[in-house]
């Protein structure tokens, strides 16, 4: 009689934490699974994280493997949140070519921006040691590891996994209000702006502060460069001809978002339901969004979004002085800079 024991094989005794580590995925077929993050890279961004992270090390001056490893983290973190933003937002272009959905399809693109967030962790592991074992479930390290190096490894994973919850947390009630047309406060928007922009740039300060021996807390400016950060980009997506070329003639309003901008002309003129009826259609009528245009002008939308911005510049700076001061912090507020 035939029994589960008998048609079953036996386990091996090489666990399958072991097998992931001593197989890694042949080249070419890595290359198959990364073709639309690569496509992505292709098409390189304005690299400002890149930047902040330099300018941030005036400050924390980290080993240089080390900043190395954190840059590449944070890039290939920030690289695959867009793949995922573009398909969530069915963007029709990014950087002004097709968003790679459209080329590689919505599953593999999806696939493929999820596995890099995992590629992403195994770099992170490279901050404490190069032999350590990858770790599926936190416990498993090599004899090798010490204590210290124990502790230090989950202080790193802790703050990359509470970072990408609150990217995802600041993500789902974006796609929330857009999916319920519910429009948020200014109040619930800087902490969805929180929780999403801020916690990537963030992640790479904690980051860098945990491998530096320098004693300073950045945390709380970081705060103000991501909330001026995205009102920036908010009101540049409808305002800017650069944004037009890259992204579309005004894309927030195709894709239902409520932006920054969109949630002061709603909430300053609640009566008026043209604006919210304007993004229930998704509408790529150019005729259609100059008119909400026209009615963002007439809430002072785009006034009050530059006052906005200047007063989070200012507190900005005002952080980087008590700071000790930063000329490339300083320079790269100037180039954001929206002049009122």
């Amino acid at each position: 009689m035939l029994t589960a024991a008998s048609v079953v094989p036996p386990v091996p005794k090489q666990t399958l934490v072991n097998v992931g580590i001593e197989t890694p995925m042949p080249k070419n077929k890595e290359d198959i699974l990364l073709e639309p993050f690569q496509y992505l890279l292709a098409y390189p961004g304005k690299d400002v994280r890149s930047k902040m992270i330099e300018a941030f090390d005036a400050w924390l001056h980290v080993p240089t493997e080390k900043l190395n490893t954190i840059t590449k983290v944070i890039e290939m973190l920030h690289s695959a949140s867009l793949l995922i933003d573009d398909v969530e937002d069915d963007s029709a272009l990014r950087r002004g070519v097709p968003a790679a959905h459209h080329l590689y399809g919505v599953p593999q693109t999806i696939n493929c921006a999820n596995y890099v967030y995992f590629l992403a962790l195994q770099e992170l592991v490279k901050l404490n040691n190069p032999a350590m074992v990858k770790i599926y479930t936190g416990k498993y390290f090599n004899s090798a590891m010490t204590p210290e190096k124990v502790d230090s490894h989950n202080l790193h994973f802790s703050t990359f996994v509470d970072e990408l919850l609150n990217l995802h947390r600041g993500q789902g009630m974006e796609l929330f209000w857009r999916d319920t047309l519910t429009c948020p406060t200014e109040a619930e928007f800087l902490e969805m702006v929180d929780n999403k922009t801020g916690g990537l740039l963030r992640l790479a300060v904690k980051l860098m502060q945990e491998a530096s021996e320098e004693n300073i807390d950045c945390t709380g400016l970081v705060q103000k460069i991501g909330i001026h950060f995205q009102v920036r980009d908010d009101y540049m997506n409808l305002q800017s001809t650069t944004y037009t070329d890259n992204k579309g003639f005004c894309e927030d309003l195709t894709e239902g978002k409520f932006s920054f901008p969109v949630i002061h002309g709603i909430r300053t003129d609640p009566n008026n339901r043209q604006l919210l009826n304007i993004l229930r259609q998704r509408s790529e009528s150019v005729e259609l969004k100059q008119f909400a245009l026209q009615l963002l002008e007439k809430t002072n939308t785009f006034d009050y979004c530059r006052r906005f911005l200047k007063d989070m510049e200012k507190q900005a700076r005002d952080e980087i002085a008590l700071l000790g001061g930063n000329p490339k912090l300083e320079k790269i507020m100037s180039m954001l800079s929206i002049p009122l």
